[in-house]
């Protein structure tokens, strides 16, 4: 066979949030329409790519330590370091001696091509440009997620609101969103993939549409998918407290195709430690809105993003947030200890907490998140939920895992597998971090629509 017939191999290493899991699922996608294909995994692969994080210290570390893996196992590779970590500090990833190619998020919309062109060469190259004003949202359409039952569709980039500890702005540059009938026509495209569920995400998904036209904004958007009845369901990724309005929570509601689940970043239940943070809104906000949540949509999944130790954080500060979450029909917690991050105002603020405390205080949160877990198993067992069933769960092949409308794990005893499929199943018991029950509907895809029941 001649050498130039041969298909390059290539690996997707990615670390980090949603946005980068579908970015890196378009550039699977685009790699293999040119011919390439993915590399066994126990193989050396000729284009390694690593799509970093740069949100936490922590993340920084893990990318570079993903970096140094991929220069070993691929060691006849070109070797390309991409994403956030590229776009603010490519000079850190330049001290890495073996780098084949360092890209930045300006430029992801044509990585597939840039990996393609600088693979067969040996000098290494940095594609970096910095971000403008008004630029323009970069659509990335996608037809398949390898090895996933749910896909995700990006409809916002950027984030202009540059917290006292966050290096995302920088990173991800101005205010972005996807057009709202390519944003439909993906859907569309996704739903006539298979897919049963897809999820909505952002750097700040709250903000879609404040560069568009026509007052666009989220709502708009999902009154839109609704009223084109798309065949799939919806489900909210992260967003900010004061960006979940009413209308949102009254299509929660009222709608069955949109997920009765929001993942709420609220950092801290401390109105002075919220301050120094640059975030805007109090701790009763927060509470107010888990409350209007709760009353017009009772069975709603409300997880939560809680920051332990921020600089300035006294006991009572986080005694504070302790009892915010204590009170509230909180359904779990996503705990990060803080982590300094050079270039952020926090990363050298007075009130440094020692680790010591951060790691207590992350650990008494983390304990609360498991007691709210347990409470949200409790409030939904004896009732019907509809679930996306993501295979088997355990070798046995006899049980099937799934995921719920309101994020909910679930198992049931099945004969076959029903990957992808959404059913009806009826809530028995708690059995550790699942809740069991028994299938109702086996093998169907229910009702989006009211008016399909």
């Amino acid at each position: 066979m001649d050498k130039k017939d041969v298909k390059k191999s290539f690996k997707i290493i990615t670390l980090g949030c949603k946005v980068n899991q579908y970015e890196s699922a378009w550039l699977e996608e685009r790699l293999t329409l040119a011919g390439c294909c993915n590399a066994a995994k126990d193989k050396p692969a000729d284009i390694a790519v690593v799509n970093t994080c740069i949100v936490t210290q922590k993340a920084a570390h893990q990318s570079r330590q993903a970096i140094r893996k991929a220069l070993r196992e691929n060691p006849e590779g070109m070797v390309a370091a991409v994403g956030c970590y590229a776009q603010v500090f490519p000079d850190e990833l330049s001290r890495i001696k073996g780098i084949g190619l360092i890209a930045g998020n300006t430029v992801k919309g044509r990585l597939d091509e840039l990996l393609l062109d600088q693979a067969g060469l040996r000098k290494p190259a940095v594609f970096l440009k910095e971000f403008e004003p008004g630029m323009p949202f970069a659509p990335l359409p996608i037809k398949r997620f390898s090895d996933r039952t749910r896909a995700y569709l990006k409809i916002q980039d950027g984030c202009e609101s540059f917290c006292s500890y966050c290096i995302v702005p920088f990173a991800r540059g101005p205010y972005r969103s996807l057009d709202p009938e390519k944003a439909l026509c993906m859907l569309e495209t996704l739903s006539e993939q298979g897919y049963r569920e897809v999820v909505l995400t952002g750097i700040h998904l709250g903000k879609y549409g404040i560069d568009l036209k026509d007052e666009m904004n989220l709502s708009r958007l999902l009154h839109a998918i609704g009223k084109r009845r798309i065949p799939v369901r919806i489900r909210l990724s992260s967003i900010e407290p004061n960006e979940i309005n009413d209308e949102i929570i009254d299509m929660m509601a009222n709608e069955t195709w949109l997920c009765r689940h929001f993942h709420i970043s609220l950092q801290s239940g401390d109105d002075r430690i919220l301050q120094r943070m640059k975030r805007r809104y109090t701790s009763q906000d927060f509470a107010r809105l888990v409350e209007r949540i709760h009353e017009k949509v009772p069975l709603v999944a409300v997880g939560v993003d809680i920051m332990a130790g921020f600089p300035g954080e006294a006991p009572v500060s986080h005694q504070n947030t302790f009892a915010l979450i204590r009170d509230l029909p909180v359904s779990y917690l996503h705990v990060f200890p803080f982590s300094a991050r050079p270039g952020t105002p926090a990363s050298d603020v007075d009130g440094q907490v020692e680790q010591v405390v951060i790691t207590a205080r992350a650990a008494d949160l983390r304990d609360l998140g498991k007691l709210k877990k347990a409470e949200f198993f409790q409030r939904c067992l004896g009732r019907e939920f509809e679930a996306l069933c993501e295979g088997w769960h355990t070798d046995e092949k006899i049980s099937v895992r799934a995921m719920s409308d309101n994020y909910l794990p679930l198992t049931f005893l099945s004969s076959r597998e029903l990957r992808g499929d959404l059913v009806v199943v009826q809530t028995e018991k708690v059995a550790g971090n699942r809740v069991t029950g028994s299938c109702k509907q086996e093998g169907t895809t229910t009702g989006l629509f009211r008016d399909e029941f």
